[in-house]
């Protein structure tokens, strides 16, 4: 019975291990904070929870913040704003587009992209859509290991900033942890074996709205 239960966590001790190490290679790519970023044409700002009244969870205002900074800065000339809008009620690009203008970035530097459902078609759709060979991720820490090897494998040169701008609670951070073990399964599969195409059209110039 105990050499079956060994044989049994072999397997996940060998996955454990694995993704620690693909986690840790893309750690190289990470920068602390928007002042340490290098120069790149676009920030993919990844989207997440927006609330009624188009008002941004924390974690998604911090990373159209940071976006914004490294704006201002100089260090990016467009923001790629991807999220989730499959349904009419629910409109993540345009909540983090009249964000990131109240926070006065101008229109043509901004770019929705409303078809960002999950990290890897924001990644495919940054490439096949609107052209992206250089960027620079804006997400939380926990997240931007995966999001730099995904859009790196999908043909990127991607670095990532890190969004972190305050203190998060430990429940948040304990849920986001578990949730990116399985979400790192799923993008070895999505990038190694499945390669799904997501919602695709026409291509779009950074700086210029969908139709």
């Amino acid at each position: 019975m105990r050499r079956r239960w060994l044989w049994t966590l072999f397997p996940l001790a060998v996955l454990g291990a694995g993704l620690g190490l693909l986690w840790q290679w893309q750690t190289r790519y990470i920068y602390p904070s928007p002042e340490s970023a290098p120069r790149a044409p676009v920030a993919i700002v990844f989207g997440a929870a927006v609330y009624p009244g188009n008002r941004l969870s924390t974690v998604l205002a911090d990373r159209v913040t940071t976006a914004v900074m490294l704006y201002q800065q100089g260090t990016v000339d467009h923001l790629l704003l991807s999220g989730d809008n499959r349904f009419v009620t629910y409109n993540e690009p345009g909540a983090m587009l009249r964000y990131a203008q109240a926070l006065g970035v101008p229109p043509d530097a901004l770019q929705p992209d409303y078809a960002g459902r999950r990290t890897y078609d924001t990644c495919y759709r940054a490439r096949a859509i609107f052209g992206v060979r250089r960027a620079l991720l804006v997400t939380q820490q926990f997240h931007l290991p995966r999001a730099i090897f995904i859009c790196r494998a999908l043909g990127i040169e991607a670095y990532g900033v890190v969004a972190d701008r305050r203190v998060y609670s430990p429940s948040a951070r304990l849920a986001w942890t578990l949730r990116e073990i399985a979400a790192w399964v799923r993008a070895l599969l999505d990038v190694w074996v499945l390669r799904p195409v997501p919602v695709l059209g026409p291509p779009i110039p950074l700086g210029t709205d969908t139709p």
